[in-house]
């Protein structure tokens, strides 16, 4: 989806773009713009080489920040050979070595809207919650469920969860939840439009990531105006902003079950999330994220015709 989503912006700029798997054995083009630095290192290493002109750009992901650059060599290598770094969000670029920092730069992910969608504030007295992504460990996809089971029985809320399961572990266990938390559904995995509506109609989009680089659903959540509550990681940091106040510590059902219950009872802290995520929707305006890779790929075809000159 996120290479689709680059090849729409690329060619509203005017490039022809064409959507190639990592494993193809050469690759002939003006720009190369390889989607993780791991998964897409032997693909970016080998264009470097047979390219002289070409340039080359990675986009790093939650998995490359936190996880794989400090003990993969190769996922280092294709970060070297790069003209450019593009990360998610501006945290991830204190990660980076010093030697790399000169030729990265964030692009916050954009999210355009079906005209007909918005937040549906509802009129019900549950609490709805959605929590959207895949099911693997890194998105601790079952911690809202823990913390709404947790939650004193006088509280009217639940936990729907949507997504994929990538995790075969993930099958047991959220069969078990479904078994003992009457407060916890799983719709499977949805189209966007159906994961956006599920969004649109909640009270809070819960994201409990261990790791992010920089989540797209945080992106829908901001232009849809619905409240989050986030683990305290710096993918959801570095978008959000230190000062928001919707943060619980990773992996803690305890610490979600806090912020929750304050969600549910205490008026004012929610106009306070809807608030600072309201004056987030700039970053992720279309128009914003298309104006910055502009500037990113214009630089490089600078480059490139230097380089053609000498």
């Amino acid at each position: 989806m996120t290479a689709r989503r680059y090849a729409r912006i690329f060619r509203a700029l005017g490039y022809r773009v064409r959507i190639l798997p990592s494993d193809t054995p050469t690759v002939e083009a003006d720009i190369v713009v390889a989607l993780h630095a791991k998964k897409s290192a032997a693909a970016a290493i080998r264009f470097r080489k047979a390219s002289r002109d070409g340039r080359l750009i990675v986009v790093l992901t939650g998995t490359d920040i936190y996880r794989d650059l400090p003990r993969s060599r190769v996922a280092l290598r294709a970060l070297e050979a790069a003209d450019a770094i593009v990360a998610l969000q501006p945290l991830a670029l204190d990660l980076l070595a010093p030697s790399l920092r000169h030729k990265a730069r964030s692009i916050v992910q954009s999210v355009a809207l079906p005209a007909s969608l918005s937040h549906t504030r509802r009129g019900e007295a549950r609490c709805e919650i959605a929590v959207l992504g895949h099911l693997r460990i890194e998105k601790d996809p079952l911690r809202a469920a823990y913390a709404a089971r947790a939650l004193p029985r006088r509280f009217s809320v639940r936990v729907t969860l949507a997504g994929g399961v990538i995790d075969a572990r993930y099958h047991e266990r959220t069969a078990d939840e479904i078994a003992c938390n009457p407060r916890f559904r799983y719709r499977g995995e949805l189209g966007t439009r159906a994961a956006l509506a599920l969004l649109a109609r909640s009270d809070a989009l819960v994201l409990s990531s261990r790791m992010e680089g920089g989540a797209n659903v945080l992106g829908e959540a901001i232009a849809l105006r619905v409240p989050v509550l986030a683990s305290r990681i710096d993918g959801n940091i570095g978008l959000l902003g230190a000062s928001y106040p919707g943060y619980y510590e990773v992996g803690s059902t305890a610490s979600l079950r806090r912020l929750l219950q304050r969600f549910i009872e205490d008026r004012a802290f929610r106009r306070a999330l809807r608030a600072h995520i309201a004056r987030l929707a700039p970053l992720v305006r279309p128009i914003r994220e298309r104006t910055a890779w502009a500037k990113v790929l214009t630089e490089l075809r600078a480059l490139e015709a230097r380089s053609g000159c000498r």
